[in-house]
């Protein structure tokens, strides 16, 4: 499927033709298994279960839609031909990294997909800053990189394979733990490591955003997901430590998000409490937390990258990402005033979204496994609300900024495109048994 994507690439002068076409590949991908819940067709180094199954669905959805939100670089042909490319070439190392069955190949695509999305914000970002944006996202990845090179030598050489199915015995080694899943806490983000996200979203462009959150961040989790079964015992004794990190720090940034008044930086950090709650929920070790994981990962790749949609659909009219600058919005699109309604009713968890249905289980999972985790989350969902509220009521309620020259109200190609956001996120709850099978 994806050898058939490549010429679509270069077609420069029919955007929709490229979009149609898209979208027909991802239908015809998702109705081309008969899906049992196991693992599926197995060559000895590709393979699918539920989980890898829709990580790759979510990543063929969301580069889809970076291709109908750049509509701007088609217009201005500024090097849209490479952007195209580096959109392919990203998609083919996420697809190679979410269906590998061993762990060197998924490591080897897990490196892989950092460069196409460090040339998409080196490339195409929008302020001189993206130089050391694209550097911070780059060393804090490569940080972690080598430890866990070296410990998957170690692991060969205990296991005598790199096959996830061989991954069945316990290992009690905190060293190789922190070894191992130092690289994922990092790409999740983890609070303490999550420094290079709000940078690294804020100068990226608009296709740049929506892969990083919808995408990327879930190459953490689901990485933690595959590794975690080897680290039950070492994990027994000091995930605590982690869990109360993620807690504390989802407070910590949730209060961050309602200081800023940058838009984009705003959907950043809380991209990065939703995370502390989805890295929470795994470290339980439990049947729930790995289930809400799974189904807030989902839901925040589809809730997240539509908020950076719409904060890029505003910046292309203001040429502002300030919130001084973007209010009042409601009077010039009203109609649009009803999308970030809907997509930040559906970053607070409201139903009847699919990040009600993660926040549900992972509340039980986390509370499950220590009734004080209640105080943390309390003020998370509480906050989450809050910054949600505040975003939502700023840009769209309030006096306009007089200084507005012209403007244009929003056109079919970006209802759509939130449109194929929201759909998806509330939709899926009709099927929730899907995300209580992954185990």
């Amino acid at each position: 499927m994806l050898i058939f994507m490549i010429p679509l690439s270069f077609i420069p002068n029919f955007f929709w033709l490229n979009q149609i076409i898209y979208f027909l590949l991802i239908f015809l991908f998702f109705f081309s298994f008969s899906f049992n819940y196991m693992v599926m067709n197995i060559s000895y180094f590709w393979g699918c279960d539920l989980l890898s199954y829709m990580m790759i669905l979510l990543s063929l959805w969301i580069c889809s839609l970076m291709i109908m939100a750049s509509e701007k670089l088609y217009k201005t042909n500024y090097y849209y031909n490479l952007f195209l490319f580096m959109v392919l070439l990203l998609l083919i190392s996420l697809y190679c990294a979410f269906s590998s069955l061993n762990l060197f190949i998924f490591y080897l695509f897990f490196e892989i997909s950092l460069i196409p999305t460090l040339i998409l914000i080196l490339g195409w970002g929008y302020q001189p800053e993206r130089i050391q944006a694209g550097t911070y996202l780059l060393f804090y990845t490569l940080f972690a990189s080598l430890p866990m090179m070296i410990s998957i030598f170690y692991l060969y050489n205990y296991f005598h394979s790199l096959d996830f199915f061989f991954f069945k015995k316990s290992i009690d080694s905190v060293f190789l733990y922190m070894c191992v899943n130092m690289v994922f806490l990092i790409k999740m983000p983890m609070f303490f490591v999550h420094l290079w996200l709000p940078k690294a979203h804020v100068e990226a462009p608009v296709s740049g955003s929506m892969i990083l959150a919808g995408i990327m961040l879930k190459l953490g989790g689901y990485g933690m997901m595959r590794m975690m079964n080897l680290f039950l015992e070492v994990g027994m004794k000091i995930n605590f430590i982690f869990i109360t990190i993620s807690m504390i720090g989802g407070v910590l940034v949730s209060l961050i998000c309602l200081c800023q008044t940058d838009i984009k930086a705003l959907i950043a950090y809380s991209s990065v409490a939703h995370m502390g709650l989805v890295l929470g929920g795994i470290l339980t070790l439990n049947y729930w937390g790995f289930c809400g994981a799974f189904s807030m990962m989902i839901a925040h790749g589809l809730c997240s990258s539509g908020l950076f949609c719409l904060a890029n659909i505003s910046y292309e009219r203001l040429m502002s990402r300030s919130l001084f600058l973007n209010k009042g919005l409601m009077n010039l699109m009203p109609s649009m005033a009803l999308w970030w309604f809907l997509l930040s009713s559906s970053n607070m968890a409201a139903p009847p979204s699919l990040n009600l249905l993660g926040e549900i289980m992972l509340i039980n999972s986390l509370i499950g496994w220590s009734y004080l985790n209640m105080i943390g989350i309390m003020f998370v969902s509480f906050f989450s609300a809050a910054y949600s509220l505040y975003l939502y009521s700023y840009s769209q309620h309030g006096k306009m900024y007089s200084g507005y020259f012209a403007f244009s109200s929003g056109n079919v190609r970006e209802y759509l495109l939130l449109f194929l956001h929201w759909f998806p996120l509330n939709i899926l709850v009709l099927k929730s048994e899907f995300f209580t099978l992954i185990i």
